[in-house]
């Protein structure tokens, strides 16, 4: 535990990419003796899993977008409201510190911070720099990245990075120690396919009839537990029962990490926990980059770990059954070869990242008496004119 409890703001966007690895920082901050608050959307507040110690302060996020003057303009006042609400926060939760987590909940708050004069973190996700994150790089005191390289980052703001990794759910890193599940000739290949929170129809609609064209001995040892959105379901279990495979199927499950850790292999998106998650537990995968993600930032977040050769990338234009069912072939058809992948997506992973990143964050904000005296009293918002030029700049 710290000698000195602090205060910290948390500001994420209201997506589980954003706020898994919030939470997670907030659960290393507050186990080092501080206090946090969490800035996020409607959705951010009423997502599962935020702790108990964490209380949410639900700010409109401003998007500005488009090229609608209207909407640019209800973007900025919804900015300078947010904005507003920010440094009243700070006025009474005196933060020591403002990490920002990208998405456009982020942007008030850490707009709000520069004002007051806190100093400030931002954490990225993805191997791509989104767009909050991007704009703010050069404003920040620090940066902490989760890849080996960042697409979008300015090479001269190197001195203000560090790599930290992408920090994942404590449930899931317990998991890292635990054996890769046994796997031999006639063992069950057991296979969990998830498509993101809101699930995948392309995996609906390929993944069964992929798995039904593998070789019959294989075929007959699966196993499959399956993510559908609620209007696929029943057709995809119908699927399913046709092909005579075994599949679980859901909308959601709860217990994701014990589902993480009896799977052999994992079908499915490369979004930026899920690739934290499957190099935290190391895990195989066959990845199928969302091709509407922005930056193709999904993409750019499979390099690491098949460079490493922990994983398959097939881009969705070219996702068919056959395509399926051989990279499952090459990769199910020896033991050894699966276990070995495993073995390379777990290389990929960072397990001290959320205590990387508290480190970063503690080592920034006033000096020890400075904690007990706090700062002083924000300074007053600037003019909607102001404030959309420095949005625009």
């Amino acid at each position: 535990m710290s000698l000195v409890s602090r205060h910290y703001v948390l500001a994420a966007g209201g997506t589980g990419g954003h706020l898994i690895p919030a939470f997670a920082l907030a659960a290393e901050l507050h186990a080092r003796g501080h206090h946090v608050a969490l800035v996020t959307d409607e959705r951010g507040a009423a997502i599962p899993g935020k702790p108990d110690y964490l209380p949410a302060h639900v700010l409109p996020p401003g998007r500005i977008a488009g090229k609608n003057p209207i909407g640019w303009l209800k973007g900025i006042k919804g900015v300078m409201d947010g904005r507003r609400m920010a440094l009243r926060l700070f006025d009474t939760f005196q933060p020591t510190a403002v990490v920002g987590f990208g998405g456009y909940p982020a942007l008030p708050t850490l707009l709000a911070a520069r004002a007051a004069k806190l100093p400030t973190v931002l954490h990225e996700q993805n191997a791509v720099l989104g767009r909050v994150n991007r704009y703010f790089a050069k404003k920040v005191d620090a940066m902490a990245t989760s890849s080996a390289k960042t697409d979008r980052l300015d090479p001269a703001l190197e001195s203000k990075v560090t790599l930290v990794g992408n920090p994942v759910r404590e449930e899931v890193l317990t998991l890292r120690d635990q054996p890769f599940p046994e796997f031999g000739e006639d063992s069950l290949l057991r296979i969990l396919v998830t498509g993101g929170s809101q699930g995948a129809r392309v995996l609906s609609e390929i993944v069964p009839d992929g798995l039904a064209m593998l070789p019959p001995a294989l075929c007959s040892r699966l196993q499959v537990i399956q993510q559908c959105r609620p209007e696929d379901i029943e057709a995809v279990r119908a699927r399913y029962a046709g092909h005579g495979i075994p599949a679980e199927l859901a909308t959601y499950f709860e217990n994701m990490a014990e589902r993480l850790a009896g799977a052999h292999l994992f079908i499915g998106r490369a979004g930026a926990s899920t690739i934290a998650e499957l190099t935290a537990v190391g895990r195989p995968a066959i990845l199928i980059p969302l091709p509407i993600a922005t930056d193709d930032h999904q993409a750019a977040n499979t390099r690491e770990i098949v460079a490493a050769g922990g994983a398959r990338s097939i881009r969705q234009e070219a996702f068919t059954a056959g395509t399926l069912a051989k990279q499952i072939q090459a990769l199910a058809q020896h033991p050894e070869t699966l276990a070995n992948a495993a073995h390379a997506a777990w290389n990929c992973g960072y397990p001290n990242a959320a205590k990387d990143l508290a480190d970063l964050v503690e080592s920034f904000g006033a000096a020890p008496i400075m904690d007990v005296i706090r700062m002083e009293k924000a300074v007053a918002p600037q003019g909607g004119e102001a404030l959309a030029r420095e949005i625009a700049q």
